[in-house]
């Protein structure tokens, strides 16, 4: 059995990497294209979760991420942090997302888990807050905007699933697929009598 670090690090991981799986073979416009009336894209996606990682096993344990991320701050434009400006790069955003990740796990080697934090953005009866607690946060925050992914990669071209070496889906062709929606909207108009 191993230890409970080590399963919350393997979770932290599998998402992160479910996450940016969903960018691969997408032209930069794809990426970046809002598809949905909250301008919900991929690359914002990965921004947001940067900025959000780097804060909450950053910050919140005393250990700051070394790099400024003004999107994230108080004074920033609403939303700055869920889209990259034009002159943000795919490369420069994973590029973040893979420093963030690997101060994530620095703190993750020096701190143990029932060491206190304080979140300066939750309520005083939040906190203090322990990093096993954060990073099961995490954990749920990082697989919640992985699903927005998944449902914007599936708009852009259809591709869907957990990982490009599992999808995670039944088994079944382009017509088997058809069927089955054709079947989900026939109850969908058979419930709504």
């Amino acid at each position: 059995m191993g230890d409970a670090k080590d399963d919350l690090r393997s979770y932290l991981r599998l998402a992160r990497e479910a996450l940016v799986w969903k960018l691969d073979g997408l032209s930069d416009y794809d990426v970046r294209r809002p598809l949905v009336r909250t301008g919900t894209n991929l690359l914002g996606l990965v921004k947001h979760c940067a900025g959000v990682e780097a804060g909450y096993l950053g910050a919140v344990f005393g250990r700051p991420f070394p790099e400024e991320l003004p999107w994230m701050e108080f004074e920033a434009e609403p939303n700055a942090d869920m889209w990259a400006t034009a002159d943000e790069s795919r490369a420069d955003i994973l590029s973040l997302f893979e420093r963030v990740a690997a101060h994530s796990e620095a703190t993750l080697d020096v701190l143990d888990l029932d060491s206190l934090g304080s979140v300066p953005w939750w309520s005083d009866d939040r906190n203090p807050v322990t990093l096993h607690r954060i990073v099961i946060h995490l954990i749920a925050e990082l697989n919640r905007h992985t699903g927005h992914a998944d449902i914007v990669r599936e708009l852009i071209d259809g591709a869907a699933g957990l990982r490009q070496d599992n999808d995670n889906l039944p088994e079944g062709d382009a017509g088997w697929w058809t069927q089955y929606v054709e079947r989900l909207e026939e109850v969908a108009k058979q419930a709504r009598s």
